[in-house]
């Protein structure tokens, strides 16, 4: 016989309240996304039995086009079952007109919805955002122009972060929440970026700038954040361990940051591959996404349950 189960939290205990249901809820759907996910649940044919107008979107299709044109129809709601890159297209367009989002986890890691208090073993019951769902209102960050929802990252030097030379426990920390987020990609370019100490980073391992900071003081819970509701950018920076200050690494909260650079910055965007001229300005934007999910659902990350 399986172990009882812990009761799951109340989504209203963490600020969400009761939502009336969408009159003409939109759904874009990746059919690939996640290995086929949401095919292999029929969630279009479900959707559809919901009253939700669905589209379809991939590689060749501009996602951007198919919102806007759903915007116009008169769509009051709008989701996504696709990648965390597909979700920030959906969320710009949802901030923009001020429309309700709903994140059904249809991706491959479902980073934002984890965060965001989603259930993701239960793609189907996420579907009830639109119908009986509970709603609240969270930050989104921005890179000069464009919007992101979990993070923006920078020379993630897998080998540097996997090196002996973090030795610190702290530093550690950081490097397992980098490997936890994002994994291994190109090295690193030479950027600038001053911390809230007055401490220049010249050429380091890493930056991450992410909308509400990690739970780096919770190592069972690495690579999720206790809230997005915090009205604060968190900022990770590694330093390259052979270089003169390997002690420089360091994490901290702010507002807005600034990184800078002598040619075009490579990075990503909610994992989509991006290339900015410098000098980049990273800010939150506080509480201006309204999201929904299933009143099923917890509302809470893993990291937001748990006790500091």
């Amino acid at each position: 016989m399986s172990a009882p189960q812990p009761p799951r939290p109340n989504p209203l205990r963490y600020g969400w309240t009761p939502a009336a249901p969408l009159r003409r809820p939109v759904l874009f759907i990746n059919p690939t996304s996640g290995g086929g996910k949401a095919v292999q649940v029929d969630l279009a044919g479900r959707a559809r039995a919901l009253g939700i107008e669905i589209f379809t979107f991939g590689p060749d299709t501009s996602l951007d086009e198919l919102v806007a044109d759903a915007v116009r129809g008169g769509a009051d709601g709008l989701g996504v079952a696709g990648g965390d890159g597909s979700l920030a297209v959906v969320a710009t367009a949802a901030v923009s007109h001020g429309l309700a989002f709903v994140c059904i986890p249809a991706g491959t890691r479902n980073h934002f919805a984890l965060d965001l208090g989603v259930d993701r073993r239960d793609l189907v019951g996420a579907l009830e955002a639109f119908t009986e769902g509970v709603e609240r209102r969270i930050d989104v960050g921005q890179v000069d122009e464009r919007m992101f929802l979990n993070n923006v990252s920078i020379g993630i030097y897998g080998d540097a972060v996997q090196r002996s030379e973090y030795r610190d426990a702290k530093v550690r920390t950081l490097a397992e929440t980098v490997r936890a987020v994002l994994g291994p990609s190109g090295p690193a370019p030479a950027v600038q970026v001053v911390d809230d100490r007055g401490r220049e980073h010249a050429r380091p391992a890493v930056i991450l700038v992410s909308n509400n900071p990690y739970a780096l003081n919770r190592p069972l819970v690495t690579g999720t954040r206790p809230t997005l509701a915090g009205g604060q950018l968190g900022i990770v920076i590694l330093d390259l361990p052979d270089g003169p200050r390997p002690q420089a690494s360091r994490a901290w909260t702010a507002s807005s940051v600034v990184i800078d650079a002598p040619e075009p910055v490579h990075l990503g965007i909610d994992g989509e591959a991006v290339t900015l001229q410098p000098p980049l300005k990273l800010l939150i934007r506080p509480a201006v996404l309204r999201v929904r999910i299933s009143s099923r659902h917890p509302g809470v990350s893993p990291a937001g349950v748990l006790k500091p």
